[in-house]
């Protein structure tokens, strides 16, 4: 798996738009927090596009995603948020200019497509907040991401919780939004979980259908040979009329709990203001302790790095 480069002083980061719309004003705090960090911010060139919930139609959002990608001088790229709207993209965007000068891709939700296909490419990617969120995330969230960005070593802890199950392990982290990973079973983004840490997150789906997408990823062997598994939010649920009788968590245990393999319940990441960033395709270490979880993400001296 190829690490992109880390970011320097001075490096340029591209901000694209490739499913719901955006305004400036909504940029702006991002736009004062990259700067901050010393870094030099671009738009592509129909950034503030509009077609209904859209940031433009599709043939716009994959002419600007694409010229991040072919941008020799643009070291990551920042989804300025998610919605829908991804997948309409990735099967017409070309990853050969992308390949020559890797690049960090970086957001979470729907951009779970691009993770997927990344990781699939052979190429590491950063699962961590978005533009749209900066002015209400924590500092942890923004400092991991910013430690992830530069290639600092980092580490991510969440309190015990009553459905992990103990143990350490040390392996490639993939997944991401579950309603993603489920809508892309039976593509060529489906992941191979063999032997990798599987993280899941989702936000605001009934109760019934977090447990109908799990028995889907449980069907298609995506829990059969898994290392880990770490939990992240699971926000804002909903319920019918008639209650289904366990909550999110509960859904998840029930599918989990035979599983020999550590499992952390409760990390700060997904849909939350502390939405701690996650790099996916990278060897991290996971201890599921009595009293914690500890996640170590690795300095970018301990990855390969460059292109193809």
């Amino acid at each position: 798996m190829i690490r992109p480069a880390s970011l320097q002083k001075g490096d340029r980061i591209r901000i694209v738009a490739p499913a719901r719309k955006i305004s400036r004003e909504e940029l702006q705090p991002a736009l004062d927090q990259i700067a901050a960090w010393g870094y030099k911010a671009f738009f592509t060139e129909n950034l503030f596009a509009e077609e209904n919930q859209f940031a433009g139609c599709d043939a716009i959002r994959i002419a600007d995603f694409q010229a991040a990608l072919d941008d020799p001088e643009c070291r990551a790229i920042l989804c300025a948020r998610g919605g829908y709207g991804s997948v309409r993209l990735i099967d017409q965007l070309n990853f050969d200019a992308f390949k020559k000068s890797p690049k960090w891709i970086v957001g979470y939700s729907d951009i779970s497509v691009f993770h997927s296909a990344l990781h699939n490419l052979g190429y590491a990617s950063l699962h961590a907040s978005m533009p749209i969120n900066f002015k209400g995330n924590s500092e942890a969230a923004l400092l991991s991401m910013q430690k992830a960005l530069a290639g600092e070593s980092y580490s991510i802890s969440a309190p015990k919780h009553a459905f992990n199950k103990e143990g350490k392990v040390k392996a490639a982290v993939c997944g991401g939004n579950l309603s993603m990973l489920y809508s892309l079973l039976g593509s060529k983004e489906s992941l191979n979980t063999d032997g990798k840490i599987l993280f899941l997150e989702d936000l605001d789906e009934y109760l019934y259908h977090i447990d109908r997408m799990l028995y889907n990823l449980l069907r298609n062997g995506y829990l059969e040979n898994l290392a880990g598994i770490i939990v992240g939010g699971m926000s804002d649920m909903n319920d019918n009329s008639i209650p289904f009788g366990e909550n999110p968590e509960e859904i998840l245990h029930r599918h989990f709990k035979d599983l020999e393999i550590p499992i952390a319940f409760g990390v700060p990441a997904g849909h939350l203001s502390d939405n701690q960033a996650f790099i996916f395709g990278l060897d991290v270490e996971l201890s599921v302790a009595s009293q914690e979880t500890l996640i170590r993400f690795p300095h970018a001296s301990e990855s390969k790095t460059g292109t193809e």
